[in-house]
């Protein structure tokens, strides 16, 4: 395999090691878990909504009010000023602000899944106590591999 291929794959390696965590771990636990009825024209409604709610729509996302329908693969996004409840199944939830909240389908199931703020990965205002270790070893990465490119010897008569 030609030198310049293997770096390329090490460097996309190693960036996709240093991605973000949450692209590889993924919390699949239900808020609430309702058995799934059968086909119907939607499995929940939006109770209420107040402030800067939002749901997910066949075009993307749009205002919610009291009344939309939900169905699988449903989102509700709550902003900083606004609340909302919810009714899925045999749930009924309400969702504070700065939350959001996931209608999918688990085997038979009807699976809720609300994500707060708290679950949200933000750096306090102020903490610039960060690390810098993954970007000093991708940086050495990326040297070793320039210098093994530059020196790499592929036989070519022109170099010798």
């Amino acid at each position: 395999m030609n030198l310049t291929v293997k770096v390329a794959l090490a460097g996309f390696a190693a960036t996709i090691g240093f991605g973000p965590v949450s692209s590889f771990a993924q919390d699949a636990s239900c808020t609430c878990t309702t058995p799934y009825q059968g086909a119907a024209s939607s499995i929940g409604s939006i109770g209420q909504a107040n402030g800067d709610v939002m749901v997910s729509q066949a075009a993307g996302y749009g205002t919610a009010k009291a009344g939309n329908a939900l169905d699988f693969g449903s989102r509700i996004v709550v902003g900083a000023k606004g609340s909302a409840s919810v009714n899925v199944g045999g749930c009924n939830l309400d969702v504070p602000a700065n939350s959001s909240l996931d209608i999918s389908r688990v085997e038979n199931n009807i699976c809720v899944r609300m994500l707060g703020s708290e679950h949200t990965a933000q750096v306090p205002p102020g903490n610039n106590n960060q690390s810098n270790t993954p970007l000093y070893i991708f940086g050495g990465m990326v040297g070793v591999a320039a210098i093994l490119a530059a020196t790499q010897d592929d036989g070519d008569p022109v170099s010798r």
